[in-house]
């Protein structure tokens, strides 16, 4: 090995304190804008601050959360609040029937006959935040359609995959 490769234990120690200084003020940090964001929450559902932390824990990672429960316990209001505290995120809520098709949720590859060109709509899945009420009442089509987007972060409009 090189002798001028590797630092003297001193440079090391230093390297490493600042590192951890870093971590500290970064979780610090991020401490605080959970804090914030729990403040805002709490101006519209009152109480249920073990939901709205375990809501957030599946937001900071990358998750999907399930919210169960009797109505009027605040569930869509609560997830439409964390998407408004988040500037430009968007909000979108898809009420499950039984006459839902997969094209309902996806989007669609639509023509217009004055210019005689397709053009894709993009459905509601395409929105950061997505409150998926009733799933169980829809068909298993779209049930399994909205299933794979959650799983695969992809949607297949007209033969053209968009990342979500």
């Amino acid at each position: 090995m090189d002798g001028d490769s590797a630092q003297p234990p001193q440079e090391q120690q230093k390297d490493k304190g600042t590192e951890d200084r870093l971590s500290k003020t970064t979780i610090k940090d991020y401490g605080k804008k959970i804090d914030d964001v729990r403040a805002e929450i709490k101006k519209v559902v009152v109480g249920q601050r073990n939901t709205v932390d375990k809501v957030l824990i599946a937001l900071f990672s990358d998750a999907h959360a399930l919210l169960e429960g009797v109505p009027g316990i605040a569930k869509s209001p609560l997830v439409e609040t964390i998407s408004r505290t988040i500037s430009g995120s968007t909000f979108k809520r898809i009420q499950f029937v039984p006459d839902l098709l997969p094209a309902d949720i996806t989007g669609v590859n639509a023509y217009n006959p004055k210019t005689g060109e397709f053009y894709i709509v993009k459905g509601p899945v395409f929105a950061n935040f997505i409150l998926a009420d009733e799933i169980n009442r829809a068909p298993p089509k779209t049930q399994s359609a909205m299933l794979e987007i959650m799983q695969e972060r992809k949607v297949n409009i007209g033969g053209k995959i968009w990342d979500l």
